[in-house]
């Protein structure tokens, strides 16, 4: 306990904070990397004239919460006080589009990476560059903004994600992380920065606005680099009590993306991770480019600049959530006071004792679209023949395979493409139960999962390990070497290998759920 206080006490520590789609988590770590203390907040995206996205006044009072709830944790467990540390690093779901006048006023909606409303400048700046632009990526947002004649764009002087954001309202300086920025803008891993050719081609597109591309956006830095300081404004936004001090060095802002590689230790070569939560994405450092464009595949970058492909879904566990709030809704009923956290475990730990091709049944976790399947929306849906298998067992395993279905579509590309992959670990909600979501991702993907101790912690704890790093590595260690060496030397993890008969047994439901697509897409109107 009293070293615990001291390294506290002596600012041997960094703190992660990350704004994720369903929850903002603050995480203490000390010089080892060791949680030492988290707080969090619960929020949920709001659906507002065809968008869906955050009010500021939600960004400002969920990372207030999540920091107050960080500092009570700190004085419970240590009986001392939280009011510096050595680093601190902002991270957030992944891209979307924050517009911002000169003056700092907000432009239009927070438009989150959920939104698939921009196919046509998706598709249009993926012809242009000759590169894959995702609905997601900012400047998608942007040049959608633009072709619909939204009043709004004149006026832009900023255009930020929310992690890029947050970190500007804390230090006052415009800048991202790179992992994050290349899904802003095309990066240029050559020189770590914005591709020069696409931001010269998507000038030629502005010329009737008065502002230029290469000034409306953040600067991109390199993990390690420093990226400003906690300003004084920046503490009290922090904590209002005025408790928490100005004047520590934050690194630069990444997306969950980014943080996910680091707390997977997933950012050399041939190393890759799953990021499973309200969305699922599958991201593997390459050895060399694609052979071409694959509009199903994200090119962006590690937190250093290394080149990564990526699957992105948009949907993944909201399904299981959902059902598992049913349930518990229902025990209460009986007069049962189970929580949901309960009925999820024995959800994942029934689906273990399923029949491996769910009896025949079929579901589909599509709260919103998903581009993989050429959707533009999402419903939920759930089918079962009379013949069907119907019971617990199989219902939960077809929900976790549906979570899983869509990503081994996407990922059946990398296959193609002979993408080698040595080491794939798995972290997020998907995973905590223990073996279930593992063993189902393994079958999913053809490829040993493996979870470490630290996957529960996920992006606000790897956010911390990049803010320790900016202030912690040695002269010319790189990140790869410092993860390696001063992280995860020794860490224990715990591997699933692909099951022969779990495989056949998903190769049967994931014929079922491509051949159902098509009423999934008749639902919809798609």
């Amino acid at each position: 306990m009293s070293d615990t206080v001291n390294i506290i006490n002596s600012r041997q520590t960094s703190i992660g904070i990350e704004f994720g789609s369903t929850r903002i988590k603050a995480v203490l770590i000390d010089d080892k990397a060791t949680p030492l203390a988290s707080g969090s907040f619960d929020w949920e995206n709001s659906y507002k004239n065809g968008i869906w996205t955050y009010s500021l006044d939600e960004v400002r009072n969920g990372l207030q919460t999540a920091f107050a709830k960080l500092k009570a944790d700190v004085e419970a467990k240590y009986s001392v006080k939280l009011t510096s540390a050595g680093a601190l690093g902002i991270s957030g779901m992944m891209h979307g589009y924050l517009a911002f006048d000169k003056d700092g006023s907000q432009l239009a909606e927070f438009r989150t990476w959920r939104n698939t409303i921009t196919a046509e400048a998706a598709e249009k700046l993926s012809t242009l560059f000759d590169f894959n632009i995702p609905q997601r990526w900012s400047i998608a947002h942007l040049y959608q903004a633009m072709l619909n004649g939204e009043e709004h764009v004149k006026d832009i002087a900023a255009i930020y994600t929310l992690a890029s954001y947050v970190h500007f309202r804390l230090t006052g300086q415009r800048v991202v992380g790179i992992g994050e920025a290349s899904g802003m803008f095309p990066i240029d891993s050559n020189i770590n920065d914005y591709d020069a050719a696409m931001l010269d081609k998507f000038t030629a597109l502005t010329s009737d606005y008065p502002w230029d591309i290469r000034e409306i956006l953040p600067k991109v830095l390199v993990a390690g680099e420093n990226a400003g300081t906690l300003t004084e404004e920046g503490a009290l936004l922090l904590d209002p009590s005025g408790e928490f001090k100005a004047g520590i060095p934050l690194c630069p802002p990444e997306g969950d993306a980014g943080t996910g590689m680091v707390a997977t230790n997933s950012v050399a070569q041939r190393t890759g991770n799953i990021s499973a939560g309200t969305s699922i994405f599958l991201m593997v450092v390459l050895e060399k480019a694609l052979s071409k464009l694959y509009p199903e595949i994200d090119m962006v970058t590690t937190p250093s600049g290394s080149p990564v492909a990526m699957v992105h879904c948009n949907n993944c566990s909201g399904e299981i959530d959902a059902w598992a709030g049913i349930f518990t809704e229902i025990c209460k009923e009986m007069g049962a006071d189970v929580s949901i956290y309960k009925v999820l475990d024995k959800m994942f730990e029934k689906a273990l004792e399923a029949d491996k091709d769910c009896g025949g049944l079929v579901g589909y976790n599509y709260l919103s679209g998903e581009v993989i399947t050429g959707l533009e929306s999402g419903k939920p849906m759930f089918f079962r023949g009379p013949d069907s298998k119907f019971n617990f067992a199989n219902f939960s395993r077809t929900q976790l395979y549906s979570a899983a279905a869509t990503l081994s579509i996407g990922k059946e590309i990398l296959d193609a493409e002979n993408v080698k992959i040595d080491r794939l670990l798995g972290h997020g909600g998907y995973f905590k139960a223990p073996v279930a979501g593992q063993a189902v991702m393994a079958a999913a993907l053809n490829a040993p999962v493996s979870v470490m101790k630290t996957a529960g912690e996920g992006g606000p704890w790897g956010q911390a390990v990049l803010a320790s790093y900016t202030v912690n590595k040695a002269e010319g260690e790189t990140l790869e070497d410092y993860l390696d060496n001063k992280v995860f030397g020794g860490q224990e993890s715990f591997e699933v290998r692909p099951d022969e008969e779990d495989k056949k047994g998903f190769a049967v439901f994931l014929e079922n759920y491509k051949k159902g697509l098509a009423a999934e897409k008749a639902a919809v109107g798609g």
